[in-house]
């Protein structure tokens, strides 16, 4: 009891450290803006660390009560065990609600601490001010929520002397030590970019400056997001046992949503770097996309959607939604009050330039995001409005995303050799020369290697296609630099896109050209199925040290080979049994193999499923290509300009004839 008491008290100490640094940083602030006080505002870092610092206490004293399994507190009672091993058990922190809310709090006020730190020389600009401002408010509202229905230290029935653990989903695999912080370093990450982008709202400084204080945290956020989502895929794959990574589940849609408005703004902020134009668009592309990570954290945690990854009924909904609509209201009222300070200097010269290229992507990733958003709160509007239940499955995304899929494929096979201001068609003619020969080449291949249907076939082309496109700029910028040319926004781009092409044929061949069977196997005989052989070498069981998980194992000889073990474990103080896959990864196909129920051990008969799936390594793969273009890319190149000016960038005012990229200058 002593020990609980310790928990509790400096747990909650820890929260109100947090809560007070945030609501005492922002009045500070605001104070210090408004007196004009340079003093005070360089004291403001000093209340995001102690945020910081009391936020690190609360997330210690809640590992530390489940790693001594302090089950005085209802949140402990309810994911904690003595069965669970050690690291599913720091892991069970972010496994339920109240968890989560403080992993959340968790990475904000590392943001926060990490901007406060970042620009401490800095305090007394305005600009800088305002944002803390945003950010302090943001760090508050989670704060609250710790204090009120998410309370991670509430006191649990006494006499409680164990608990079921985490859902068993979540501590089966590796990968939920993972996927959950990095999905949340993307999430939260936007938060910066967003509060910068309100502070320009309030102050007026509209330029470009801020765009250029911001576009690394930006950039890092969507690379965390792109990872956390390629985990999350993985984690699916590894852990389900359907043999699928994506299935447009509504938790799955809630972060795809900011991925997608996040990577239109990636885009067009660089049309706004350097002619100055589409700045409400990029505004509003900021707002949406912060405001998208609440509203998914409002499906994920409010109990109004069944998924496999949502936390189930949950008392902060009504918290999340009345964020969310705070949210929209202050951002578009700041920018319908900025209007006329936000018109654009520049417009587009032409439709076949670069810039036109960046607008008709942005239009492309806006309909995407609003047929997924459509599709998942659909079904939400006909319950709220009709009461009735109506699902959006499947078809529906794959129906609409299959042809805004072969369009970002072509604008990215077509973007990267376009000059800002305007092509001419002898330009474009020359530049797409190769490109268009690997798309043909690779439309060769696939239909030799016997690929059908149409759009498998377009979307292999097209993948070519976009990967000429950006080979031949990798390969100039290195030609001309060595390999020092890949360092920089536009050739780090291109390897990103590299990685998104590896994706996109991935996910083309094995969405195309999977396939299954139900495979019933006795002991000694040899079935051959999809040019594999399958021989069961024998059923066995295992109970676990702790006696808390039996695995029942059907161990199968693949190929003659190596031997692989699908099994079923049973999760004995819960009583819930789980399937676990057994895989067998290769570079043009994965053989996945999953147990059917009914077997018993020393069984001399099991029934497996089998799937043949083409090319999921290449999921894994061009993530790691679009990690590495990411971090290429958030360097300047050697030819990059610098601003000058803190408040504006420089806006291109280049004549037309001089407006071809660097990296074609000299040829």
């Amino acid at each position: 009891m002593v020990a609980a008491s310790i928990n509790a008290a400096l747990g909650r100490a820890g929260l109100m450290l947090m809560l007070g640094g945030a609501v005492f940083g922002a009045l500070a602030v605001l104070y210090g803006i408004r007196r004009r006080d340079a003093k005070l505002l360089r004291q403001s870092p000093r209340y995001a660390w102690l945020a910081l610092a009391g936020i690190v206490l609360a997330v210690a004293m809640m590992q530390r009560a489940l790693i001594t399994r302090d089950f005085s507190l209802a949140y402990v009672q309810q994911v904690g065990s003595a069965d669970t091993p050690v690291l599913f058990n720091v892991a069970a922190m972010w496994s339920a609600l109240e968890g989560s809310i403080l992993l959340w709090a968790l990475v904000l006020t590392g943001f926060t601490g990490a901007v406060a730190w970042r620009f401490r020389r800095r305090t007394d600009d305005v600009l800088v001010g305002w944002a803390l401002i945003v950010m302090f408010a943001v760090t508050a509202f989670f704060a609250l929520l710790s204090f009120g229905p998410a309370d991670p230290f509430a006191a649990g029935a006494p006499g409680v002397t164990s608990g079921p653990g985490p859902n068993p989903l979540l501590q089966n695999h590796i990968l939920v030590l993972f996927h959950p912080p990095i999905l949340y370093l993307g999430y939260v990450g936007f938060t910066v970019p967003f509060a910068f982008a309100i502070a320009a709202l309030v102050t007026g400084r509209l330029g470009e400056g801020w765009l250029m204080e911001t576009r690394r945290w930006a950039l890092f956020s969507w690379a965390f997001l792109t990872i956390g989502i390629l985990l999350g895929g993985w984690w699916s794959y590894e852990v389900l046992g359907w043999s699928g990574v994506w299935a447009w589940d509504p938790v799955e849609n809630a972060s795809l949503l900011p991925w997608l408005t996040g990577t239109a703004y990636i885009h067009s902020v660089l049309v706004q770097e350097r002619r100055g134009m589409l700045r409400v668009w990029n505004l509003t592309l900021l707002v949406a996309t912060f405001a998208l990570t609440i509203l998914g954290t409002f499906l994920t945690r409010s109990g109004v959607i069944n998924s496999v990854h949502a936390f189930g009924d949950g008392p902060v909904g009504a918290w999340f939604l009345t964020f969310f609509a705070a949210i929209m209201i202050v951002s578009l009222g700041l920018i319908a009050w900025r209007g006329d300070r936000l018109r654009s200097p520049g417009a587009i010269d032409s439709p076949l330039s670069r810039e036109g290229a960046f607008l008709a992507n942005n239009v492309i990733f806006t309909v995407f995001a609003f047929v997924v958003l459509l599709g998942t709160i659909f079904p939400l509007l006909v319950e709220a409005l009709d009461d009735r239940r109506t699902v959006v499955g499947a078809p529906y995304f794959d129906r609409l995303s299959m042809p805004i899929g072969l369009v970002l494929l072509f604008l990215m096979a077509v973007a990267p050799v376009l000059p800002w201001r305007k092509a001419s068609t002898e330009l474009l003619r020359d530049r797409l020369f190769w490109p268009a020969w690997l798309g043909a080449g690779a439309l060769f291949v696939a239909v030799f290697a016997g690929a059908t249907g149409w759009a498998p076939l377009v979307a292999f082309g097209l993948a070519g296609f976009a990967a000429g496109a950006a080979l031949r700029q990798v390969v100039l910028a290195t030609r001309r630099q060595g390999w020092r040319g890949l360092v920089g926004r536009a050739n780090g781009g291109m390897i990103v896109h590299l990685g998104v092409i590896m994706i996109a044929v991935a996910l083309a061949s094995s969405n195309s050209f999977t396939h299954s069977a139900t495979l019933p196997l006795a002991e000694g005989d040899v079935v051959e199925w999809g040019g594999h052989t399958f021989e069961l070498a024998s059923v066995t069981e295992r109970v676990n040290d702790r006696g808390s998980e039996s695995v029942l194992a059907a161990n199968v000889i693949l190929d003659g080979g190596r031997t692989y073990s699908p099994a079923i474990t049973t999760y004995l103080n819960i009583g819930q049994a789980v399937g676990t896959p057994s895989v067998r990864t290769g570079l043009t196909k994965d053989v996945y193999l999953t147990l059917e129920a009914g077997a018993q051990a020393g069984d001399s008969e099991a029934t497996i499923r089998a799937f043949v799936k083409p090319m999921i390594l290449w999921l894994w793969l061009g993530g790691f290509v679009m990690a590495v273009g990411t971090l290429l890319a958030a360097f300047p190149g050697s030819r990059r300009r610098r601003a000058t000016d803190p408040v504006s960038a420089p806006i291109d005012t280049t004549p037309d004839h001089a407006s071809a990229d660097p990296v074609e200058v000299g040829r």
